[in-house]
């Protein structure tokens, strides 16, 4: 291995080094603020270390992991996003019993995984990058032992999650047999010499498919969402939302690529149908709930479905402007879910999970702070101008009218429709004056580390509503790079 490979992979030794380090200091001495510092200290060298490795990018590490200016971005965004995670997970779990010291542990572990999902072009590495993130994440679920909604959460996550990497297992082992190839590129170039892809090939890609649509939450896949959102406690579902579902779909989008997925013309009918069924499922079972977190979790299904939207045009567009629409949209989705659990978060106590719909009435009144930032995380996932929901939403549309998916984009009208009811049902509950308050509601949880993550987040998400052009070029560069 050479000196350029080891400076790209410096963003992984530098996680792998910080996961070392924590144990070593629980090791030492139990102490949950010193070891989320460190875990958050390790997070911040990692993301510097992106600097030297963007300037020997792009560069292929072995067969495994391509480390070019798209698998940068992503990593980053991850970072990014676990560092607001790791803010959360500070406040909400300081006064909570038990040792919560492994939290941040495991929360860097999944980091690691989601960015080695970022930078595979080998199904081995996409393997191992996504059993790293899927074990860190069940034991996150789980983490609050004696909760037994939590248990039952984790258990669902393992079972399903179990099924999912078995069927993607047999679909790589399918295509592994009838082409000799592992790696992305000479999957390929397999597939560009063939004149018809035969039963096998098609059964693996199927198979694929099936196991990535259960990490992404997409219909039919997705009946775990609602009760794994339910019962993780709301940092670790707001995790879950983003560095979970944005790793897969940076994989999905290179795999399909890298590959020439998208000359595969069986399989688009087959993902718009599952674009459809997703918009149109989790706006309308959304509509149904009084539980906020259940509500976002079927709000975060049809978000998935707009996303393979933008996907879908790869077929028929340029791959830049997929990437590109991809790229901005995940980015605007991160920022908005992040926030919106942060203030579930924010809200919560040591007793009580601030989930019930009845406990957000008055908000307004009570907490203006928390009511106007949750407000305008709502607005953004309804695609309302003057957020950053608002450009990826027009992205994501302008990519499936350059395609001409004239269905799929009836189907985003439609569920962007009933997305603005159930949100604004939401915001009208917060303004509603309430005579008495409960005592448990009354309790104010305050955390500086959740409001300055809170700040941060709804500043960048207007910035980039009212001046997108300030994230647009750098996305464009390197969506004009992806592929090459």
């Amino acid at each position: 291995m050479h000196s350029d490979a080891l400076i790209a992979l410096l963003p992984f030794l530098m996680m792998t080094a910080t996961a070392v380090a924590a144990m070593l200091a629980i090791a030492i001495r139990r102490n949950f603020a010193l070891v989320n510092g460190l875990v958050g200290g390790g997070i911040v060298l990692s993301l510097l270390s992106l600097a030297p490795a963007s300037h020997r990018a792009p560069v292929q590490v072995t067969e495994l992991l391509r480390m070019d200016d798209y698998a940068l971005f992503f990593i980053a965004l991850l970072l990014l996003a676990g560092l607001a995670v790791l803010g959360l997970c500070h406040d909400y779990f300081k006064e909570r019993e038990g040792q919560n010291e492994e939290l941040p542990i495991l929360l860097g572990t999944a980091l690691l995984g989601g960015s080695v999902l970022a930078a595979s072009s080998h199904f081995a590495s996409l393997f191992l990058g996504l059993e790293t993130l899927s074990i860190s994440l069940f034991t996150l679920i789980g983490y609050p032992v004696e909760q037994r909604r939590s248990l039952e959460a984790a258990v669902k996550y393992l079972i399903l999650s179990g099924t999912s990497s078995a069927f993607m297992l047999m679909g790589i082992a399918f295509l592994y047999a009838e082409s000799g190839e592992l790696s992305f590129g000479g999957l390929g170039r397999f597939i560009a010499s063939e004149p018809a892809m035969n039963a096998v090939m098609v059964s693996g890609v199927v198979l694929i498919v099936a196991g990535l649509g259960f990490k992404l939450s997409l219909a039919p896949f997705h009946l775990w969402t609602p009760d794994v959102y339910e019962g993780a406690p709301a940092p670790v579902t707001a995790f879950i939302a983003t560095v979970s579902k944005g790793a897969v779909f940076a994989l999905l989008l290179r795999l399909f690529v890298e590959t020439g997925g998208y000359g595969f013309a069986p399989l688009r009918p087959v993902l718009s149908l599952i674009a459809v069924l997703s918009i149109l499922a989790g706006n309308l079972l959304a509509l149904l709930q009084t539980n906020v977190k259940r509500l976002l979790a079927y709000s975060s299904i049809a978000h998935m479905g707009y996303l393979l939207v933008a996907f879908i045009a790869g077929a028929a567009i340029a791959k830049p402007l997929v990437a590109e629409s991809v790229t901005f949209y995940l980015a605007a989705y991160f920022i908005t879910t992040l926030g919106a659990f942060g203030v579930v978060s924010m809200l919560s106590s040591a007793q009580l999970e601030a989930a019930d719909m009845a406990l957000f009435r008055g908000l307004f009144w009570r907490r203006p702070y928390l009511a106007g930032t949750f407000t305008l995380m709502l607005l953004s996932l309804a695609g309302i101008p003057l957020t950053a929901g608002f450009i990826g939403k027009f992205y994501v549309f302008t990519s499936g009218a350059d395609g001409g998916f004239w269905g799929l984009l009836t189907a985003i009208i439609v569920g962007s429709g009933l997305g603005i009811f159930y949100y604004l049902r939401i915001i009208l509950a917060m303004a509603m004056e309430v005579e008495k308050i409960e005592p448990e509601s009354e309790e104010k949880f305050v955390g500086l580390q959740s409001a300055v993550t809170l700040v941060v987040l709804s500043l960048l998400l207007v910035w980039f509503g009212v001046f997108p052009g300030d994230l647009i070029p750098y996305i464009h560069a390197l969506a004009g790079s992806f592929g090459k």
